[in-house]
């Protein structure tokens, strides 16, 4: 039984959290009011193609989780605030971004995450797709996969920037966590599991453990595979919990991947380069002469004017028989003294050079 004390002591709190959520909404108010003086005077000036910037929303992230003193943590705070910024902007010009789809992938929630939930989101079918949709223009930004830590990367968006114009504007960190979404209501009723090829790799061990004679069918997307179970009640879907959320279907088992720090790595693609935010990465295309300590020679600029080298990637240039190129990714932005040297250096010494653009690295 609670005590009068007690009973007063939680109507104090109610009554505090009242007045908090009063002054919260206030200046939400005021801030939203703040985003649209801004849009008017961008409009004034005929800045219509500078609405939103990449630079300026990491750094506000940054300062937002530099001032966190918890209980929330730093992601949750991010998740907020990108919210409150997401739906400010949406009051200048909704953002169109196209994704790989259908609904309920995993490139949905990488966008959401990067973008918040008040944009127009372009579901595609695939990533040649997304490429085009924004170098047309009927899309602002796209988001793809290129790379997972334990399935390594996703060949066809590297191959991509070989031809495409578009730019590296972000990147989003991904936590991947793969559930057993399903209506029945245990294992022992599933005679098929459907998932993409990655999900049922990330999975295998779960897979063998407690179905181990299931038949697994590989599908285009997660989201496909969710939606591919509302019409066969003996199968489930490995999935996330967006696709869960839009095909209104329970998760059964949650968290099965085999590795618990699974992790994708998004790249936000559109046709304005980011400006400097503080803390960047600039991504290059790179590739030299077939012959005996090439690519050192090719690298040895990074080295030298201390960059750091965080990924190389290479695939076939597709001219010509064992002829490479190299995707690079080194720490800071273009715009710096010792990253323009050394990239004046690197393309001196390569025979393909470009830089596929300098972003804010991903903020949780």
């Amino acid at each position: 039984m609670v005590s009068s004390s007690e009973d007063e002591r939680l109507a104090g709190l109610r009554r505090r959290i009242d007045r908090i959520d009063q002054e919260l909404q206030r200046l939400i108010s005021e801030r939203a009011s703040c985003a649209q003086e801004v849009a008017a005077i961008k409009q004034a000036l005929g800045l219509h193609s500078d609405f939103y910037r990449p630079e300026r929303e990491a750094q506000v992230l940054r300062s937002v989780q530099q001032r966190n003193q918890g209980p929330l943590s730093n992601e949750e705070i991010a998740r907020l605030f990108r919210e409150i910024m997401s739906a400010c902007l949406a009051l200048e010009e909704p953002l169109k971004v196209a994704f790989l789809g259908p609904q309920g992938t995993y490139t949905q929630a990488a966008a959401s995450k990067h973008f918040g939930r008040s944009i127009e989101a372009i579901p595609l079918r695939a990533i040649d797709e997304v490429f085009r949709e924004v170098e047309s223009g009927s899309a602002d930004y796209g988001v793809v996969p290129v790379e997972n830590s334990t399935e390594g990367v996703v060949n066809h968006t590297l191959d991509m920037f070989l031809l495409s114009p578009l730019k590296i504007c972000g990147e989003v960190e991904l936590r991947i966590h793969q559930h057993l979404i399903t209506r029945q209501p245990s294992l022992e009723g599933i005679k098929r599991v459907y998932s993409h090829q990655q999900s049922l790799a990330q999975c295998r061990e779960w897979l063998d453990l407690h179905l181990p004679r299931i038949e697994q069918r590989s599908v285009s997307s997660n989201g496909e595979a969710a939606r591919l179970v509302l019409d066969d009640p003996e199968a489930a879907a490995i999935a996330g919990e967006c696709a869960a959320e839009i095909y209104q279907l329970p998760i059964l088992v949650g968290n099965i991947e085999d590795d618990p720090n699974n992790t994708t790595r998004f790249l936000v693609i559109g046709r304005q380069a980011a400006r400097p935010s503080g803390d960047d990465k600039t991504s290059l295309l790179l590739s030299s002469q077939n012959r005996v300590g090439s690519l050192h020679r090719l690298l040895e600029p990074i080295s030298r004017n201390g960059l750091s080298m965080t990924r190389i990637e290479s695939r076939p240039s597709r001219r010509g028989m064992w002829d490479y190129v190299f995707f690079i990714d080194v720490d800071g932005h273009l715009s710096s003294a010792n990253v323009a040297k050394a990239l004046s250096e690197l393309e001196s010494e390569a025979t393909l050079f470009k830089v596929l653009g300098s972003y804010p690295k991903a903020v949780l």
